[in-house]
C-alpha cells in the first residue's frame, strides 16, 4: 500500500512541471481538429475531390480512348487539350536538351529502300513500256554513299511506277540519320483525305476513322495529316464539313472530286469551288515556286510548332507537288523546318508544305498487293517509324491520307 502511495505521489507531482507544455500540446490538437470545421477547408476539400474525380474520369478517358497511340501520346494529347501545353513543351524541350540527335557518323542501315519480295522485275513495267524515274537526289550530306538517293519502284499500278521511294541522309551534319522520299504518280492514283476521331473529332465527315475492311482492294499508301487543328492555324474540310477556319494565305493541301491533290496558299493557288471535296490546312509553305522562303528560319517557336520550335532536329514531315504533277511526301529524324523544306525542293517540288511533327504521329505506309481475298500488306517506309504499319487498319486519333490505284495492278 505504501508502495503505490508513494508512485502515485510521484507521478501526481511530476504533471506540474510540465504542465505548460501540456496545455500547448492541447491547443494545437484542438486547431487541428478545428480545422475540418471551418467552411474554408471543407470548400478545399470539396474543390480537391472534385478535381481529382474530373483528371480520373477525363484523363481515363483520354487513356481508354480507341486507336493505338502510346501512353506518352495520350497523355501529352490530353494535355494540351486542357491548357497545359506549355507543361508538355517544357517536358520536350528538356526531353530533347538532354537527348538531342548524334552528329557524324554513317547510317545503320542500306540508303535505298528494299525492293518487294520477288524483286523489281515483278513490280517493273513490261520492257517495252518502260517508264522513266526521275533523276537520282543529289544528297544534301555531300558525295552519296552507295544507293542513296537512287528510287526504288514500290507498287506498280498497270504495269507502271506508282510509288517510288529513296533515302537520303538530312544534311552534312546528321550523318547517321535517313530521311525518306516517296514519289507518287497521280495519273494512276487517288488521294482521298480520311478524319481522326480525336482531331479533327466526330461530324458528318462521308469518310471513316480508318480503311474499313472492304475498302482496301486497291490500297496503294497511306500516310499523316498534319497538326491538331487548334495548332495548326487554319481549317479542316471534308465532305461540307468544316473545322476550324480555312484562313486565306495558309498552307493547303486540296483534295479533288477526281482524286487529285494540289498543295499551295489558300486563296492566291487554290480556293473552294464544286471540285473540291477536302482542304487540310497547316501553317505555311515550306516551297513557294519552287523556293525556299525565307520565313522558315523565322517565328521559329510560334511559327513552325506549339511543342517542338521549328528550329529543332526532330521526326517531321512534309508533302509537296512537283511541276509535272507528282506528289511528294517526305519524312524522318533529326530534321528542321529548314532541313525537312531543302529535301521537299531536292525532290523537285514547286509548291510544298508541312504535315505533321513528333513520331507519335508520323507515319508512311505502302501497301504490297492483296492475295486472294486478303488485305493488301502494309509496309512501313521507315523502319525505324514509332507507328505500326497497320496504323489505319484500325481506328486512328488524327487525320490522314489513303492513296488508291484507279485501277486494279
Amino acid at each position: 500500500m505504501s508502495e503505490l502511495v508513494r508512485r502515485r505521489g510521484t507521478d501526481e507531482r511530476a504533471p506540474a512541471a510540465d504542465r505548460p507544455f501540456r496545455r500547448r500540446c492541447t491547443r494545437e490538437l484542438r486547431r487541428v481538429r478545428a480545422v475540418p470545421q471551418r467552411p474554408w477547408a471543407r470548400a478545399v476539400a470539396a474543390a480537391l475531390a472534385a478535381l481529382l474525380i474530373w483528371l480520373s474520369w477525363s484523363l481515363g478517358q483520354a487513356l481508354t480512348a480507341p486507336g493505338d497511340d502510346s501512353v506518352a501520346a495520350r497523355v501529352a494529347d490530353w494535355g494540351r487539350n486542357n491548357h497545359l501545353g506549355p507543361v508538355v513543351t517544357l517536358v520536350e524541350t528538356l526531353q530533347y536538351d538532354l537527348h538531342p540527335p548524334r552528329v557524324g557518323g554513317r547510317p545503320a542501315i542500306a540508303l535505298r529502300p528494299a525492293a518487294p519480295p520477288g524483286g523489281a522485275v515483278a513490280h517493273a513495267a513490261p520492257r517495252k513500256a518502260v517508264v522513266a524515274l526521275p533523276p537520282r537526289l543529289v544528297p544534301p550530306a555531300g558525295p552519296p554513299l552507295p544507293g542513296e538517293g537512287t528510287w526504288q519502284v514500290l507498287r506498280t499500278v498497270a504495269g507502271r511506277p506508282a510509288v517510288i521511294a529513296a533515302y537520303l541522309r538530312p544534311d552534312a551534319q546528321h550523318t547517321s540519320y535517313v530521311a525518306a522520299v516517296a514519289s507518287l504518280d497521280p495519273r494512276l492514283l487517288r488521294f482521298e483525305l480520311h478524319p481522326g476521331w480525336s482531331d479533327p473529332g466526330p461530324a458528318n465527315w462521308g469518310a471513316p476513322y480508318d480503311v474499313p475492311a472492304g475498302g482496301r482492294t486497291n490500297l496503294v499508301a497511306t500516310f499523316n495529316g498534319g497538326f491538331k487543328i487548334n495548332e495548326s492555324g487554319g481549317g479542316f474540310y471534308l465532305d461540307g464539313t468544316t473545322r476550324g477556319t480555312l484562313t486565306p494565305g495558309d498552307a493547303s493541301l486540296v483534295f479533288y472530286r477526281d482524286g487529285h491533290v494540289a498543295v499551295g496558299v489558300w486563296g492566291r493557288d487554290v480556293s473552294m469551288t464544286g471540285q473540291v471535296v477536302g482542304v487540310r490546312q497547316n501553317l505555311r509553305l515550306l516551297v513557294d515556286h519552287g523556293v525556299v522562303p525565307a520565313s522558315v528560319d523565322t517565328n521559329i517557336e510560334s511559327g513552325w510548332g506549339l511543342t517542338i520550335g521549328g528550329a529543332y532536329f526532330v521526326w517531321r514531315s512534309g508533302i509537296g507537288v512537283t511541276a509535272d504533277g507528282r506528289v511528294v511526301f517526305v519524312y524522318g529524324p533529326a530534321l528542321s523546318v529548314r532541313t525537312l523544306a531543302d529535301l521537299l525542293q531536292r525532290a523537285g517540288c514547286v509548291e510544298a508544305m508541312q504535315l505533321d511533327i513528333n513520331p507519335a504521329w508520323m507515319s508512311f505506309m505502302y501497301y504490297r498487293p492483296p492475295v486472294g481475298g486478303a488485305d493488301p500488306v502494309p509496309v512501313k517506309l521507315l523502319d525505324g517509324q514509332q507507328r505500326p504499319a497497320d496504323r489505319y487498319y484500325s481506328t486512328t486519333s488524327r487525320d490522314f491520307v489513303a492513296v488508291f490505284a484507279r485501277s486494279a495492278g
